[in-house]
């Protein structure tokens, strides 16, 4: 988990394997039941045109997260 970065880092088209949810409670749980699980892997396809929030393909579902929802979560480059 070394070289892991912060979903919200990666650039739109890069994919990673999440690693870590460091989110708490209610945000935490969210994250979980849209499929963002330890192991799942996450593209990120683009950015609202203030970057904020940015769209991710996980599990085959596009979703949308604001950057500070993102930082709480970190992955492995792929």
């Amino acid at each position: 988990m070394n070289d892991a970065v912060r979903l919200s880092q990666l650039e739109p088209g890069a994919k990673g394997r999440i690693v870590k949810i460091e989110a708490q409670s209610l945000i935490r749980r969210r994250l979980l039941e849209m499929g963002l699980v330890r192991g799942a892997e996450v593209t990120k396809v683009k950015l609202a045109p203030l970057a904020d929030p940015a769209e991710y393909i996980v599990a085959g579902s596009h979703v949308s997260l604001r950057r500070e929802e993102a930082w709480d979560v970190l992955v492995e480059p792929l």
